[in-house]
């Protein structure tokens, strides 16, 4: 069974959010993945990176932890309405 993609064959709906909120937030993708880790995420540069370039399906667990780590909302992160600091 093929796994579902955007309707630009996209892998997720996040990767610009993500860039975007990192960037605002002045962090790197391997200090990004430090803060996840330190929260107890086992996500490292290369997830963030894979993400960012949609080449990788997030999990549940990932929208959980960017959300705890931006201070944002599920809303947010997935179709970028909503204010960010919900």
């Amino acid at each position: 069974m093929p796994k579902p993609k955007t309707q630009t064959g996209e892998k997720n709906l996040i990767s610009k959010r993500l860039i975007e909120l990192r960037r605002k937030n002045k962090m790197s993708q391997r200090f990004l993945a430090y803060q996840l880790q330190l929260h107890g995420y086992d996500m490292d540069k290369n997830v963030i990176t894979r993400i960012e370039t949609n080449k990788r399906y997030v999990t549940d667990l990932e929208l959980k932890a960017l959300k705890e780590i931006f201070h944002v909302s599920y809303d947010y992160l997935i179709d970028g309405t909503e204010e960010e600091n919900t």
